[in-house]
């Protein structure tokens, strides 16, 4: 599995991205073989630095064991 950014180019009525050369000859990737893409937009990424700046009313150990007292 390779990680690469890329900017989309307008191919036709779609967006195109293209592969670098040397991902290409390590995962073995012919015109015929199919791949897998996971699309990550900007959003995703201004979202991961903010995870975890929420402050709770409640702090999560004792949100935890009070869902697992329903448990018992």
């Amino acid at each position: 599995m390779e990680v690469f950014e890329a900017i989309p180019k307008q191919w036709g009525n779609s967006l195109g991205v293209t592969i670098p050369s040397e991902i290409i000859k390590k995962e073995h990737i012919s015109s015929k073989k199919k791949v897998r893409f996971l699309v990550v937009g900007a959003e995703m990424v201004n979202l991961k630095k903010a995870f975890g700046t929420m402050k709770l009313k409640k702090p999560t150990q004792k949100a935890m064991a009070e869902i697992d007292e329903g448990y018992d």
